[in-house]
């Protein structure tokens, strides 16, 4: 949330003044690290949800509806949706419940395993998640408040993060086109 008037201190830099003045100098770096990452976090949150409150979406939803639009078929399982969001699958069984109940998204069968469930995107939602994607794209995705060579730096930095993780994995070298 943005103050109206500007903290006279940065409230993360006393933090970590006071880790080194405890004496926990070994955990002080991550600490404004972890607490850093959390405040930006915050901050962009803000803007996403104020870009996506006329759409009556929390992100979660909107990245439900965007990922079935990327589809070739606006269907995919619900494992895959897991899969790809990284999220547990109760958070998007939860979400999935919520948006077939708008109408946004209907939930099928998987006719080749029947213990799976299909999430299939409506017209309706994908006319909302495409309204949606212009809103987020002029309000928040093209001028995300830092510089682009900023921007370009944090993205590598936390891909590296969440590749040690086990986010993902480079990806298998692919042959020359013949």
């Amino acid at each position: 949330m943005a103050r109206p008037h500007p903290l006279p201190v940065d409230p993360l830099a006393e933090a970590k003044r006071q880790w080194l003045v405890h004496g926990w100098d070994h955990a002080a770096d991550g600490m404004s690290l972890v607490t850093s990452v959390m405040r930006a976090q915050q901050l962009l949150l803000a803007r996403v949800d104020a870009a996506l409150r006329p759409f009556a979406l929390s992100f979660a939803r909107y990245e439900v509806l965007r990922l079935l639009a990327f589809s070739r078929t606006g269907t995919l399982p619900l494992s895959s949706v897991v899969a790809r969001l990284q999220v547990h699958a109760t958070s998007v069984s939860s979400t999935a419940d919520r948006l077939v109940r708008d109408g946004l998204i209907a939930r099928h069968r998987d006719p080749h395993d029947g213990r799976a469930a299909l999430l299939e995107l409506t017209e309706v939602g994908r006319e909302l998640v495409e309204r949606a994607t212009t809103a987020l794209n002029d309000e928040v995705f093209a001028a995300p408040g830092i510089s682009a060579e900023d921007s370009a730096d944090l993205v590598a930095i936390v891909a590296r993060m969440r590749k040690a993780a086990g986010d993902f994995a480079d990806p298998r070298p692919q042959p020359d086109p013949l």
